[in-house]
């Protein structure tokens, strides 16, 4: 058998390596300068003096929070935006177990709404039915670096004190137009963990264009610490400090912040590598029988995180070449293809199981499986293929040719 194809490798070098280096040599390890500097870097890459969130006036400078995960910077971005017991979050059910949590973590109740099946994102044309008096925020989820049309909802629910959070862990280098993710919610949160466009190893960041929500944000990730406290060990510092609101420990360090801005000197890149992947698949597996490869609405820019593909359910997938093959990959449809793909030595995984399918939100919330059929049908499908800056063409190629053979299409 060929060497082994991960579903995912780092892309990591030796920039990446000084600038860790560079940051444990320096005696500050914790939040610091470099998660400053990341700050600054991000809000730089998605925002421009013209592009503001929905939040604040045309021209808006924005502000970026760096904090420890995208699940930290959904839970204080509702906090930031009002939501508490009793109101109701809208979001789909097609995401990551975080999106959900951090709604319920407020003891709010989450709100779902099916998905497009070309994008697997939130489905504006769905929205109105779950709309009540008890909405305050709409967390809008762009799956796999396809931007959601945030700007779309927030036409539709202005003038009723609703705010719009993006969770973009997936999108940070993806644009809709001209405009980029990041300026088009009243906050936007962006994901840094080990797999992502640009990778702290572990790590996220709030941006918005409103800075008294950057102030609270950033207060209450230390703890609900007054502000002294973020300069209490630095030069002119003073150890006191006052706790103005009960708060959490979600800051980034400054050693992951160097990891990450190292990254950011090479997103566009990273992006373009990922984009040219993308088309060679596609192109390889152009009318292979059961396979669907993704579409990407005109005028978007995605920022392919994820490379999935639709497997017809009772698409047929044949037993070709070892015996481990033969002994795994007998059946139909996406598990058999993942499976018969595994015995070639090629990862694969499947992005996400909806929420409302997980049994805590059936027995604790009182959702069930056939409630949104559209989400549904997309985790049945879908498999994501490897899509990382390092990945070879040799590579690429090697993964398209077994799903042509396990498909049985011809070359």
């Amino acid at each position: 058998m060929a060497g082994q194809i991960p579903f995912h490798k780092p892309s990591i070098t030796q920039a990446e390596i000084d600038a860790v280096e560079a940051v444990l040599r320096s005696g500050w390890l914790t939040s610091g300068p470099k998660a400053r500097e990341l700050e600054a870097a991000v809000t730089k890459y998605v925002g421009s003096s013209d592009s503001a969130s929905p939040s604040s006036a045309p021209g808006t400078e924005l502000h970026g929070v760096a904090l420890s995960s995208c699940t930290a910077a959904l839970h204080l971005a509702l906090i930031a935006a009002g939501v508490g017991q009793g109101d109701e979050v809208i979001t789909s059910p097609y995401t990551f177990v975080s999106t959900g949590e951090t709604i319920l973590y407020l003891g709010a109740k989450p709100v779902f709404v099916d998905v497009e099946p070309s994008t697997k994102n939130l489905d504006p044309s769905k929205l109105d039915s779950a709309l009540t008096k008890k909405t305050k925020a709409i967390v809008m989820v762009s799956i796999a670096g396809h931007p959601c049309r945030t700007q779309e909802v927030a036409k539709m629910t202005r003038g009723r004190n609703i705010h719009i959070i993006e969770d973009a862990a997936h999108s940070l280098t993806a644009r809709l137009g001209e405009t980029p993710v990041g300026t088009q919610a009243d906050i936007t949160c962006f994901s840094f963990y080990a797999t992502k466009g640009v990778t702290a190893g572990e790590g996220g960041m709030a941006v918005m264009g409103r800075e008294d929500w950057a102030d609270r944000i950033r207060r209450l990730c230390l703890h609900g610490l007054s502000d002294a406290a973020w300069s209490r060990y630095g030069s002119g510092g003073w150890w006191d400090y006052d706790v103005t609101e009960l708060g959490y420990k979600y800051n980034l360090t400054d050693i992951q912040a160097a990891l990450a801005l190292a990254q950011m000197a090479r997103a566009e890149e990273m992006r373009k590598r990922r984009e040219s992947i993308a088309r060679r698949y596609t192109e390889a597996l152009r009318g292979v029988p059961g396979i669907k490869t993704p579409s990407v609405a005109p005028g978007v820019r995605h920022a392919w995180h994820l490379y999935q593909i639709a497997v017809a359910r009772a698409a047929p997938v044949q037993t070709v070449g070892n015996k481990a093959s033969q002994e795994e990959g007998r059946g139909t449809g996406r598990d058999a293809l993942s499976l018969a793909l595994r015995a070639d030595g090629i990862g694969t995984s499947v992005h996400f199981k909806p929420l409302h399918l997980f049994r805590w939100y059936q027995e604790r919330l009182g959702f069930s499986t056939g409630q949104f059929p559209v989400a549904e049908r997309c985790f049945e499908e879908t498999l994501s293929l490897p899509i990382y800056p390092d990945l070879s063409d040799s590579d690429v190629d090697r993964v398209a040719d077994r799903i042509r053979a396990h498909m049985g299409a011809s070359k």
